[in-house]
């Protein structure tokens, strides 16, 4: 007759060998004592129950119902964090921040730029970039952690989370409200008036070069954006008009901004790149031309040149600037857009909130 009683005790102390490996030395045998009772007592309940002794396979089940040695093992050891539950949301906060708002976005308008447009391959230029960012965020994120590391360390002897002030509170959200009608109608009349201000720039060029009209006039790339520069005008006309007649569409000024912003950042980088693909020459005069007449002399015409030259650069360095303004607001619009969108999502999904 085959021993079923031998084989039983040592699959369980087999089983006990295994939770003793992954338990700390000094308290091994005090645990091991505690789970062989727990166990021996499952096991006399079950047989019990049966009315004969357990054979292997039933033995299995209850051993797999315990669980795996790790994890029982894991249940008896003092619970032990690389970050722990108080410390682990303030790091994710910091993590968000310091890689997707600062360091991305410094990529993307500030260090990308510089050092993809000088190049000459492009694409290089662009797998370096990304390469240089990958690096950057890798190193930022285990600087970060190794700090909060050191904190979950220290916390305790620093007292940190017993340094606080119902002062230092934050201040309740605000009650989302539709925008101020006034302002809506002041921004509609200062539309209307950029809107006839671009409408009369071709038959005044005065109202944009000043005296300088005089001897100087637009580029012919001009007549390249002029719609595009009229459609913007418009399409903020539309969202102010809107506006007036749904005020409680409070989802549709940020989002509007936000369209409006990525197509003046489409267009500016469309006239900084036509400019920049000029071929170069002496008289590089993308934006503005010298207006010269038969009578002008060759000298006028070598000071008029020069004068075009300096316009030619401040305007190409605004629009470098007015470009790097457009990605700054894309991305604070995008994270404002997101923000509301996220609200809106909560109320809805709050009864009490939708019925309010």
């Amino acid at each position: 007759m085959r021993n079923v009683s031998g084989d039983r005790m040592e699959l369980l102390d087999r089983y006990l060998q295994a939770v003793r490996f992954w338990l700390p030395k000094a308290q091994q045998q005090d645990i091991i004592a505690e789970l062989s009772s727990d166990l021996h007592s499952q096991i006399d309940d079950r047989e019990t129950e049966l009315g004969r002794p357990l054979d292997k396979a039933e033995l299995e089940v209850i051993l797999r119902r315990c669980g795996s040695p790790i994890l029982v093992a894991g249940r008896y050891r003092p619970q032990s964090y690389l970050i722990g539950p108080p410390l682990f949301p303030i790091y994710q906060f910091v993590l968000k921040v310091v890689l997707l708002w600062i360091l991305v976005p410094v990529f993307l308008v500030i260090v990308g730029p510089a050092m993809i447009l000088p190049a000459s391959d492009r694409w290089a230029a662009f797998f370096e970039t990304w390469s240089t960012l990958s690096t950057a965020l890798l190193v930022a994120a285990g600087i970060i952690t190794l700090i909060f590391v050191v904190l979950e360390r220290t916390q305790a002897r620093l007292h940190i989370f017993e340094k606080w002030s119902l002062q230092s509170l934050p201040p309740a959200p605000k009650t989302e409200r539709p925008p101020s009608r006034t302002q809506t109608v002041f921004e509609l009349i200062c539309g209307i008036g950029g809107l006839l201000y671009l409408l009369a720039i071709p038959y005044a060029p005065f109202l944009i070069l000043g005296p300088a009209a005089a001897f100087l006039k637009p580029a012919p790339m001009w007549h390249s954006f002029y719609l595009p520069l009229i459609l913007m005008s418009l399409v903020g006309l539309a969202n102010q008009c809107a506006s007036l007649a749904r005020p409680q569409w409070t989802w549709l000024p940020p989002t509007s901004r936000l369209l409006s912003t990525i197509f003046g950042l489409v267009v500016v980088n469309f006239m900084i790149n036509a400019a920049i693909g000029q071929p170069p020459s002496s008289e590089w005069h993308p934006f503005v031309v010298v207006a010269a007449s038969a009578q002008t002399s060759a000298q006028r015409l070598v000071q008029l040149g020069r004068i075009a030259g300096v316009v030619n650069a401040s305007v190409l360095l605004t629009l470098a600037v007015t470009w790097l303004g457009y990605c700054i607001a894309a991305i604070i619009q995008s994270w404002q857009l997101m923000r509301l969108l996220r609200k809106r999502a909560s109320h809805a999904r709050d009864p009490a909130l939708r019925m309010l």
